[in-house]
Order: structure tokens, then sequence, then C-alpha cells
């Protein structure tokens, strides 16, 4: 079947261009923000929604930054650098979760030394709602025709634009479904009652990373990548391996220092 061709252009109104893929955006932060902010108002919480809406900005400066930069470091970088005018393209995509990633983590410890709060129990508060902007995110791939899985003859491969006539994986909705829908359930399974600190942050790296290893089986490399090794292992897959690894690191520490 075909990928349903939607007009990767929201709203068009003369000159101003919105896109779907930076709505998706701009929809998961303030889901984010929503939500975090009804959590904040609880007695219990130990949050302000002054705070919530301080953080949200902060976070999405390093999602932004973190992920364009990321992506040219880790995937493109001799692309980016004979052009460096197309790192501000956003519209276009081109953004990475592991550089994301870092561009939070580093958000949230200049948010924690700034409100005297420890950095897990930041991670740890926000972790639970980041998934929502994950799962858009892939949806704004899926219009976007990027991203796309391998070849498949299933009865559920779908033809892409740019993408050859073969079907493939859609990949981008296998993300969308695992690491936005499955690990939102999870986590907020998981931190409805009290947990040790740093164990929430914990849960959402394993996930993610097993998650994002699993589709990197079916997803289609990036052209200028390829395979790393072993005519399978990919660069998304690599990046993966030390969030697993870390943590796993952080629920045996959180749970040992409960327990001590």
């Amino acid at each position: 079947m075909l990928a349903p061709n939607i007009d990767p252009v929201a709203i068009s109104l003369g000159p101003i261009k919105i896109h779907w893929y930076g709505l998706m955006y701009v929809i998961g932060f303030l889901a984010l923000w929503f939500l975090a902010s009804r959590r904040a108002k609880r007695p219990d919480s130990g949050w302000t929604v002054e705070q919530v809406s301080d953080f949200v900005f902060y976070g999405a400066l390093g999602v932004i930054l973190g992920g364009r930069l990321g992506y040219m470091l880790f995937y493109n970088l001799p692309h980016y650098l004979a052009h460096p005018f197309d790192v501000f393209k956003v519209w276009q995509g081109g953004m990475s979760f592991h550089g994301g990633l870092i561009g939070v983590l580093l958000a949230m410890l200049y948010f924690a030394r700034k409100t005297g709060k420890t950095f897990f129990t930041v991670a740890d508060f926000f972790a639970p709602w980041v998934p929502i902007g994950l799962g858009l995110g892939r949806l704004g791939n899926f219009i976007n025709h990027e991203l796309w899985g391998r070849t498949t003859d299933g009865p559920w491969g779908m033809v892409f634009r740019d993408a050859g006539p073969l079907p493939r994986h859609p990949s981008q909705l296998y993300q969308a479904a695992l690491e936005g829908l499955a690990l939102f359930v999870i986590l907020w399974l998981f931190a409805r009652k009290p947990r040790p600190t740093a164990s929430v942050s914990g849960l959402f790296l394993i996930c993610y990373g097993l998650f994002r290893i699993l589709v990197e089986f079916v997803r289609e490399p990036d052209p200028q990548l390829g395979y790393l090794a072993f005519g399978w292992l990919t660069m998304g897959q690599v990046l993966s391996v030390p969030m697993i690894l870390f943590g796993v690191g952080l629920m045996v520490w959180a749970y040992r220092k409960k327990n001590e």
C-alpha cells in the first residue's frame, strides 16, 4: 500500500509555513507542560506550576539544540560541514534522540542547581511525560516520509516517496507505538506509586534503549552511514547500548540505596 501522502506543511500563512514536524514538537511540549503542571498541583509533589513552566522552556531548548547538534555530529557531519546553514532547516527533519537526550540532561543539571533540587528529582518528575513527545515526533517523521524501514513482503508494508517502489516497514509507526505509547504507559504505571530516587529515570533509559534497538532491526539505516558492522548493526543501536547499561546501573543503585 502507499503511505499517506500528507502535505508536510500543516498551516501556511503567506510566507509563514508551519510544518507538521515542528508542530508535533510544540504539541509534545504543551502536553508535557499540561500533565506535569497537573501533577505539580498535588500537595505532596514538591513542585510549583511556575517551576514546571521554567523547566519546559529549558528542556525545549535542550531538545532542539541537542537534537540538531547530535544529528549533525552522530549521523551527518560531512554534510553539515559543507552546508553549515542547513543546521537551521529543522522543518526538514534531522533530529537525533540521543543528542536531544544529552541536551535535556544538561538542562536538568542547570535547572537542578538553579532551584536547589537534586538532578534525579528533576529527571524522575519529567521522565514519565517525555514519551508523548517522542511518539509525536515519530508521527512527524511518518508524515515527512523519512526514516522509513527496510523492505518487507508483509501486508502492512508501505511505499514511501523517495524510497523506491518496494513496500517497506512503517518503522516510524513502530517507534511511535513503542517509544511513545508503550513507554508512556510503562512509566506512568510505574511512577503512580512512590519509587526510589533515580528508578524512574533508570526505567526510562532501559525501555527506550531496548525499544530502539528492536526497531532498528527493521529500520533502514541512514544512507550516509549504512550498517556499522555485521551487516545489521546501526548507529542507533550503538548509541542505545550505553543507555541500557546506565539505566540498569541506576535501578540497582536506587534500590540498594533505598534498602540501606
